[in-house]
């Protein structure tokens, strides 16, 4: 019986000298790591920045919807709009009808800031929308609902693709 569990003993240790040691988890994700590294800077150099004058159309569809929701607001306003049964706060109305003309203007230049700002307002419209959602009480509530969230969501990611072509500026004294 001992040379039987020797025995075993013996092939086991053979066998496992024999089959290939599995890679530690450290060297698997430093190989990972480099593969999603060199895919980066693959994507980076197949990127062609912007040339003068160019405008993606993404961002000029985001500034014409800052400007367009902008203004509405600011008519709205103007034409006396009541929400709820009272007037809206002036100050309210005003910082808000600023922050969409300054967007809608910054994405007519193409400033990367107004782009990103544009998506912050469109992440949190999407996450509005959605809660929103869950609240429906009627299907055109619902159907409303659905068709911003699609909307601003598509916008969202077409921004994303234009701003990796506006590139970020660099920093004074880089």
């Amino acid at each position: 019986m001992a040379q039987r569990s020797s025995r075993k003993r013996r092939k086991q240790r053979q066998r496992a000298a024999r089959e290939p040691k599995p890679d530690s988890d450290a060297d698997r994700m430093a190989r990972g790591y480099a593969r999603g590294r060199a895919k980066d800077e693959a994507a980076r150099a197949a990127l062609v920045p912007l040339g003068a004058g160019e405008r993606p159309r993404a961002v000029t569809a985001a500034g014409v919807l800052a400007a367009f929701i902008g203004l509405a607001n600011l008519i709205a306003f103007l034409g006396g709009m009541e929400i709820r049964g009272e007037q809206p706060n002036a100050v309210g109305v005003g910082l808000f009808t600023f922050v969409m003309l300054a967007a809608a203007y910054g994405c007519w230049r193409v400033h990367y800031w107004a782009v990103l700002g544009m998506e912050a307002l469109l992440g949190l419209t999407i996450l509005i929308f959605s809660l929103l959602l869950i609240r429906a009480e009627s299907v055109l509530a619902l159907v409303i609902a659905v068709v911003v969230i699609g909307g601003a969501g598509t916008l969202f990611w077409f921004l994303v693709k234009s701003m990796a072509r506006i590139q970020m500026p660099r920093r004074p004294g880089a």
